[in-house]
């Protein structure tokens, strides 16, 4: 049994590792994600029942372990310290680089050419071929042990199979955040009323230093390699291959993510290449701030040698700052879902990158005191990729005296109602329940996809039902006649047609979806499913103390006081009465305590032809009937639809009795 437990466990980790790597490094699935998730699920499951088999470079690991009590120092290979590199801001500085190397070597090198990622450098130290440890680079010769929270990041391989002999071998790297993965994780905080991440190189820093890895692991990193660093027993590095470009090839093969190497004849070829990618670069996924250009082969690297803080054989070529410098015309105030109130420059339009920019965020007040932006300044502007234009510093040496001082309004620009700022915070609110540039981001949220996901109610109609007041709060939305809508631009028969059955459709969306919608602070999607799992209505919710809720699991001290305080005030009482006069759903997702399937275990393997897996759980649950992962002595039912897995042969051997897609019906009443 044990023999055969083991088997399997070792054929799930390598198939899942040959996944992982098709997926995430070679860009080229052969599984849909449902199907790879199965694998994962099952690999969990095997893990949690026995505990004894599990290795080290399990890929079930990703998904984050206990949280630690600190970061702890790490010391690295002080035989290879993680050195900073020399930089070049231009060509010329780069053929002056070049020259160099000429004079030193008495010829010209090969080098290589590679795009110089704005992330956070790491360390990771492979024995027998297994990912055993991982650090920052800190400051190059202590770092900080960060080993659980990298296993997260799908791209680096918990084991691999390096040149024989080779026991022990070190990768360094750059870890980043996607583009795509930064704008989620700032819409996700902007939903629940938190702070926002400046840039995508600051989120992933903050993200690969949580002592929760379960927080890193949600929030999709990524890392390229750059280095590779064979090494003895006593440290030293030991050769395996001559070049740097022969050492990347390597790490290719055995599973590692790289961002692309270019091997140029000499500096000719350096600079064609440094200017080729200089083009592309803000088509990428991810933030690039230059190029770095090594010597490629080790001997020569070796010759070269270093100073104490750089590398003579390389060094980084910058590209032109994304800058200009501009005019600040005026400073007005923006006002957001949340009642948050962001400061804006409005500039005298620049040219930058190839696009005209008029606006930056100033981000709040205490930014403009720190940085001490006036109205007529001349500033430094910056863009980079897909970030919004900021304003990085004044040029004071400019200012005549007639600059003036900008201060918060005391009241809302939009609606005129008090503004406060919360203690220990930054960011200054408008206290006005009736505030419409507020009205108009709430309409916004409440009918995106994520919220009540009411299709064709975007912000162009939601415009027009404001301008015409047609609509006052997010209940409006169901008092909406077709009348209202065709009278509208754009808007024919089959148009208002769509919205309202749109709108129609929406009533019957679950209870977190409806909390989320609403923008109570800090209720983010996650979870707002975890209080309508709790709570089986909008009106136990509401009469819930702050220590009930602060009792259930997941819910901190912050979110309690912010549902206790939404509920106390009278306006949203009597938004709540009005979505219910209008028929939305205010019943939650709490678990029935009795029910048909009461006290009943069940547990779902393969794909069901009726239905989908969330959907078949949550019918269980709504009958009082429990879904577990994994198949035990507990376990009442195993539904097993088409392809099930290993979970069928497990109910067998305990005895469990398995039924199909009809008799699971049977159960349910869908006859």
């Amino acid at each position: 049994m044990a023999d055969g437990v083991s088997r399997r466990l070792e054929k799930l980790r390598d198939e899942i590792r040959r996944h992982e790597r098709l997926y995430y490094v070679d860009n080229s699935p052969e599984i849909s994600d449902s199907q790879f998730d199965a694998l994962m699920r099952e690999l969990v499951d095997l893990e949690s029942k026995h505990p004894e088999l599990v290795t080290e470079d399990s890929p079930a690991l990703r998904v984050g372990g206990e949280p630690a009590d600190e970061l702890k120092p790490v010391a690295h290979n002080p035989n290879v310290p993680m050195l900073s590199l020399d930089n070049a801001y231009s060509l010329g500085e780069l053929e002056e680089f070049g020259g160099r190397l000429v004079k030193n070597l008495g010829e010209e090198p090969a080098c290589t050419v590679e795009p110089k990622i704005d992330g956070l450098g790491v360390s990771l130290i492979y024995e027998d071929g297994v990912f055993v440890q991982g650090a920052t680079r800190g400051d190059g010769v202590t770092g900080e042990e960060v080993t659980a929270n990298l296993r997260t990041i799908h791209s680096i391989p918990l084991r691999v199979h390096p040149p024989r002999g080779l026991k022990r071998f070190e990768v360094r790297g750059e870890v980043y955040m996607p583009r795509d993965a930064f704008e989620s994780v700032n819409s996700q905080r902007e939903a629940e009323g938190l702070a926002l991440f400046a840039n995508p190189r600051n989120c992933a820093a903050g993200s690969l230093r949580q002592l929760d890895p379960k927080v890193t692991a949600s929030r999709n990193l990524d890392m390229f390699v750059y280095a590779f660093i064979p090494t003895g027993q006593d440290g030293r590095p030991v050769k395996v291959v001559d070049s740097h470009h022969a050492a990347m090839a390597l790490l290719a093969a055995m599973g590692f993510k790289q961002a692309g190497v270019k091997l140029c004849k000499g500096m000719k070829e350096v600079a064609e290449e440094v200017a080729r990618f200089g083009g592309k670069r803000d088509t990428l996924g991810f933030d690039v701030d230059g190029v770095v250009v090594k010597v490629d082969s080790y001997r020569l690297q070796a010759e070269l040698g270093a100073t104490s803080k750089f590398p003579r054989w390389a060094i980084a070529f910058k590209y032109p700052a994304q800058q200009a410098t501009t005019r600040v015309l005026d400073i007005q105030v923006q006002v957001g879902r949340t009642g948050a109130l962001t400061p804006v420059a409005i500039l005298e339009p620049v040219e930058i990158s190839g696009s005209t920019v008029a606006r930056a965020t100033l981000h709040n007040e205490d930014e403009i005191r720190r940085k001490d932006i006036r109205i007529g300044d001349t500033v430094f502007v910056e863009k980079g990729g897909e970030v919004i234009p900021k304003v990085v510093k004044v040029v004071e040496s400019k200012r005549t005296g007639a600059e003036r001082v900008f201060h918060m309004p005391q009241k809302c620009p939009a609606c005129g109602s008090a503004v406060f700022r919360p203690e220990g915070e930054v960011v200054a609110r408008c206290a006005g329940s009736a505030c419409p540039a507020q009205l108009l981001e709430k309409l916004r949220h409440f009918s995106s996809r994520g919220a009540m996901d009411i299709e064709h109610v975007g912000p162009a109609l939601i415009e027009q039902l404001l301008a015409r007041g047609l609509v006052h709060d997010v209940s409006g939305l169901y008092r909406l006649r077709r009348d209202d809508l065709t009278g509208l631009e754009r808007m024919a028969d089959k148009s208002a047609d769509n919205v309202m059955e749109a709108i129609n459709k929406s009533r019957a969306q679950p209870l977190h979806r409806l909390l989320f919608a609403l923008g109570i602070r800090y209720v983010g999607a996650r979870v707002a499913k975890i209080l309508a799992k709790n709570f089986d209505s909008m009106d136990s919710l509401a009469k819930a103390s702050e220590a009930e809720l602060k009792a259930i699991p997941e819910i901190g001290p912050s979110v309690a006081q912010s549902v206790v305080v939404f509920f106390a005030q009278e306006s949203n009482v009597r938004l709540v009465e009005s979505l219910r006069e209008a028929g939305v759903n205010l019943k939650g997702d709490k678990k029935a305590s009795g029910g048909a399937l009461a006290g009943k275990q069940f547990v779902i393997t393969g794909t069901l032809a009726s239905m989908g897996r969330n959907e078949a759980k949550e019918s269980i649950e709504s009958m009082g009937g429990r879904v577990t992962s994994a198949v035990s002595k507990k376990t009442d039912y195993v539904v097993a639809g088409a392809d099930p897995g290993s979970k069928v042969e497990k109910a067998g051997e305990l005895g469990v009795k398995i039924i199909g897609e009809k008799e699971f019906l049977d159960l349910l009443g869908q006859k």
